[in-house]
C-alpha cells in the first residue's frame, strides 16, 4: 500500500464519517492517525457535542466490532475485562469475555468509575491483553479505546491519574459547532438518523496493512531532534511538576508518521509535529499552578512558539 493509497484510504473513511458528523474532519484525521499508530483517544468535552456519535461512526465506517461501556461508580473491573464463571455441569470455570474484547471500545464518562475500575484498562491499553486467573488473553487487532469525559462537572467523578492519562495517545476537544455547522446538523437530522444507515468503506485487514505502511514513513534527524527539544522544554522546574516522558516522545513520533502518511507523504515535517504536539503532550503535563486543562495547553502553545523548528529542507531530510 503506497502513501497516496493511504491518503485515499483515510479520505474515504473521513468522507464517510462526515455523512454523520459536521465540522469534525480534523478531529477524525487525528483519531484515524491514532488508530494507525496503535494508540488510544481521550475525547474531553461538554455533553452533547457528538463524542459518542463520532466513535460509533468511525467504527461503522471501518466494519470493526464496537462495544460501549457506561462508566459508573458501581462498575467493577470484571464488568470491563470479563470474569470466570463456575459451570456445575463440567465442574470447571469458564471465562466470559467482557466488552473490552472488541476492536473499538467506547469508555463513556470514564472518570465516573472508581480508580480500581479505571485501572482495569491499563493492561488492555498498554499490552492489548487481559490477564485473569493467571491466564493471559490477547485482545482483537486492531484495538483502540475511545474514552470520553466531561471536563467541567466534577461531582461524583474520579480524576484520571497521570499513569492512566499517559496511556492515551491523544486528548482531543471537539468544541461547539459554528452557526453554519449547527444549521447543517439540523437539516441533516431533521428527516433521518444518518448513523443508522451508515455503511462501511473498509475492513480490518486494510487497516492492519495501513498500520504497517505507516511504520515505514521516514522522519529526518532534524525533525526527531525537534521533537526532543519540545519534550525537553516541557520539563520546566519553575512551571511544571511533571513534563513529557520518553513514552510521550515515542507516542509523538508514532502518530506523526501516521499523520504524514494519511496526507500522502512518505516523510514527516515540522508542521506535522506542530499539529500534534498539543493533543499528544498537553494531557501528560502537570503544571505547578494546576492540573492539566487549559494551563498545559497554553504552556504548550508557548513552547511551540519559542522552540525553533527545522527548515523545510531539513524537515524533509534533504
Amino acid at each position: 500500500m503506497e502513501y497516496q493509497h493511504i491518503q485515499q484510504f483515510g479520505k474515504k473513511i473521513r468522507d464517510n464519517v462526515n455523512k454523520v458528523m459536521i465540522g469534525r474532519d480534523h478531529t477524525c484525521l487525528v483519531m484515524l492517525s491514532a488508530l494507525l499508530s496503535g494508540g488510544h483517544v481521550l475525547l474531553e468535552d461538554m455533553p452533547g457535542t457528538g463524542k459518542t456519535v463520532l466513535a460509533k461512526s468511525l467504527a461503522k465506517s471501518m466494519a470493526l466490532s464496537f462495544a460501549r461501556i457506561q462508566f459508573t461508580p458501581d462498575l467493577l473491573p470484571s464488568d470491563v475485562t470479563g470474569i470466570s464463571v463456575y459451570q456445575p455441569r463440567t465442574g470447571e470455570f469458564e471465562f466470559k469475555k467482557g466488552p473490552v474484547f472488541t476492536n473499538i471500545l467506547l469508555a463513556d464518562e470514564i472518570n465516573r468509575a472508581t480508580p480500581r475500575t479505571q485501572s482495569a484498562l491499563l493492561e488492555c491499553m498498554e499490552e492489548k491483553q487481559v490477564t485473569e486467573g493467571g491466564v493471559t488473553r490477547k485482545l482483537q487487532d486492531p484495538f483502540m479505546v475511545v474514552a470520553t469525559q466531561n471536563p467541567v462537572e466534577i461531582q461524583g467523578t474520579f480524576p484520571l491519574p497521570e499513569a492512566q492519562l499517559d496511556r492515551f495517545l491523544v486528548r482531543l476537544n471537539m468544541g461547539y459547532p459554528a452557526f453554519d455547522e449547527a444549521m447543517e446538523i439540523l437539516r441533516r437530522f431533521i428527516a433521518s438518523q444518518p448513523l443508522e444507515t451508515l455503511e462501511s468503506v473498509t475492513d480490518g485487514e486494510e487497516i492492519l496493512a495501513a498500520q504497517k505502511e505507516c511504520e515505514k514513513c521516514k522522519i529526518s534527524e532534524d525533525v526527531l531532534a525537534y521533537m526532543v527539544r519540545i519534550c525537553e522544554a516541557t520539563r520546566d522546574p519553575e512551571r511544571t511538576r511533571l513534563g513529557a516522558s520518553p513514552r510521550a516522545l515515542l507516542a509523538l513520533m508514532r502518530i506523526t508518521r501516521a499523520y504524514a502518511a494519511l496526507q500522502g507523504r512518505d516523510f514527516a515535517t515540522p508542521d506535522d509535529v506542530k499539529a500534534l504536539a498539543i493533543p499528544v503532550l498537553s494531557h501528560r503535563i502537570v503544571m505547578k499552578s494546576g492540573f492539566g486543562g487549559q494551563n498545559s495547553v497554553k504552556f504548550m502553545e508557548e513552547i511551540l512558539k519559542t522552540v525553533p523548528a527545522p527548515t523545510e529542507q531539513e524537515g524533509a531530510g534533504k
